[in-house]
């Protein structure tokens, strides 16, 4: 999305808050024509593959110029988008839509909701073996990523993308503060330890002459746990989710991630008091010379710096690991699938993961990594820049109420939020932290 960044004060119109305003407007068109994707889908003519997605504004017209790149990788079949509302609502009508039988013949997910919808058969596993007629193999995706897709030994999801929490940055001023290589990359090395993060913030505050580094978290409801979790992992420790609990992790390492994170907002590297659309303004405005952020801002940081750099996320507590979500195709339960239109459905996503250059231009990385080799992909910047960060991406922990847009995510900013604005002890913000996650371990799911 491109547009005039909003000054210090006024909300920036962000990917995101595009999305949900084109979503209000135009709910009535869209609810129907997802009642009406539940009732036709079984009925759909032999040539049609029926996609539900989250997509629209600019993503949802990459995605269209992706169906017609596609055409020739698929003939004689016609992909029919449903567009529905991000977030709860489109993960209850899928979830309501699979369990009837009664979903489309693929759909987007992100993967960090598959724990939700595999261990309890909403969706049906994947044909490897078909896949690879059309040319996509499992060696054509990270370990990363891929490792998500497995339950039971099967693959219940085929990665589109990869959407990392990364850095943004003015090379100008990165420059000014001497952390830039030679090459025009971030020095990940200035960045590699809790003190040399804060040392490294307060030279770019000298180089902008205002903020170092602007990390936009008051009031979101998934911001602060993005930062949180990509350093969390990064620390080595243990975050595992058994059913029914209780939760096995390192206090000790939540609360130092947690008195890092206290630091980096107190005033000297970043103001106080940001939120996320405060955030991005002033690093639109140049009132800072970096951002925490995800990749999929890309498109407003580039509209107000077209010079715009990126990089992984630094590895800060020695174990490289960069929180990520990632977009993917699921295939919604079928009693008794017809077996040559999910051949026709296998083939149609092979075409859409081979068109993924176009994808990539919004920032996301292709999961397809024969797009991410090519010269074109190599020449496209700054996303080529920031590539690296697929191979160590860490997505939320794998239980059903996890993942984007959930409660889980919303109850642990909230406890972050308490630790960083008021002054919440580090290790009591974990033990919080700790019991609000056995409190969700302890439901059973839904579905």
């Amino acid at each position: 999305m491109t547009g005039t960044p909003a000054p210090v004060g006024r909300p920036a119109l962000t990917r995101r808050r595009a999305l949900t305003a084109a979503l209000a407007a135009g709910t009535t068109v869209l609810g129907a024509g997802a009642l009406s994707g539940c009732g036709s889908a079984l009925a759909a003519g032999d040539s049609t593959v029926r996609l539900w997605d989250l997509f629209s504004g600019a993503d949802g017209g990459l995605l269209n110029d992706m169906v017609r790149k596609a055409r020739p990788d698929m003939p004689g079949t016609r992909i029919e988008r449903t567009v529905l509302e991000w977030g709860t609502p489109y993960y209850t009508k899928l979830a309501m839509a699979s369990a009837g039988g009664r979903g489309p013949d693929v759909a987007v997910s992100h993967m960090s909701r598959l724990a939700g919808y595999a261990p309890t058969g909403l969706v049906d596993p994947w044909d490897l073996d078909l896949l690879a007629e059309y040319g996509v193999h499992r060696e054509d995706f990270t370990d990363a990523v891929w490792s998500r897709t497995q339950y039971e030994g099967k693959t219940f999801a085929i990665p589109l993308d990869t959407h990392p929490f990364i850095v943004f940055f003015h090379p100008d001023m990165v420059k000014k503060a001497g952390l830039l290589t030679k090459d025009g990359t971030l020095d990940a090395d200035a960045f590699s330890s809790p003190d040399k993060f804060l040392a490294a913030g307060k030279e770019l505050a000298k180089a902008s002459g205002q903020q170092g580094i602007s990390f936009g978290y008051v009031t979101d409801t998934a911001q602060g746990w993005r930062l949180f979790y990509g350093l969390y992992k990064q620390t080595g420790g243990a975050f595992k989710v058994p059913p029914g609990g209780p939760a096995e992790v390192d206090v000790d390492r939540m609360a130092h991630v947690i008195a890092f994170m206290a630091k980096l907002v107190d005033g000297r590297v970043n103001p106080k008091r940001l939120d996320y659309n405060a955030g991005m303004a002033s690093f639109n405005n140049k009132q800072t010379a970096m951002i925490l952020s995800g990749e999929w801002e890309l498109g407003t940081y580039r509209a107000a710096d077209k010079n715009v750099g990126a990089a992984p996320f630094p590895t800060v507590f020695g174990t490289p690991a960069v929180y990520a979500d990632s977009h993917s195709f699921v295939l919604p339960r079928r009693e008794n699938p017809d077996a040559e239109h999910r051949r026709r459905t296998h083939r149609a996503v092979a075409a859409l993961l081979k068109a993924g250059q176009i994808w990539a231009t919004a920032g996301h990385i292709p999961a397809y990594e024969p797009v991410t080799r090519t010269k074109e992909y190599a020449a496209l910047l700054p996303q080529a820049h920031y590539k690296g960060a697929a191979d160590h991406v860490v997505l939320d922990p794998a239980a059903w109420f996890a993942g984007a847009g959930s409660d889980f995510q919303n109850a642990m900013s909230q406890v972050l939020q308490q630790a960083l604005l008021d002054g919440l002890a580090p290790d009591r913000a974990a033990r919080a932290m700790v019991r609000r996650l056995n409190t969700f371990l302890a439901k059973p799911s839904p579905a």
